[in-house]
């Protein structure tokens, strides 16, 4: 995927994502890869963090994704973007 400029998602889903991840809430990621390829991860949320404006999520298994590539979370997709 070419790395476009981040688009920053709703507020109220990226309070919902840290409340899962307070919660260690086991929780299915479905995203968009590096190559535009449809993902489906089970994982924790173990961080949210910002680099270079650009927030993240990183996985109690180690993978990162950025948030505007998120398609949905437990079932939850994301709302439209500004």
């Amino acid at each position: 995927m070419n790395e476009k400029s981040y688009q920053p998602i709703n507020c109220d889903y990226y309070d919902r994502l840290e409340a899962w991840a307070t919660m260690r809430t086991p929780s299915l990621l479905v995203f968009l890869d590096d190559n535009g390829d449809r993902q489906e991860v089970s994982a924790i949320i173990a961080d949210l963090y910002t680099v270079n404006k650009a927030e993240y999520l990183r996985m109690d298994n180690g993978l990162t994704v950025r948030l505007d590539r998120l398609l949905s979370v437990n079932g939850v997709p994301l709302p439209d973007r500004y």
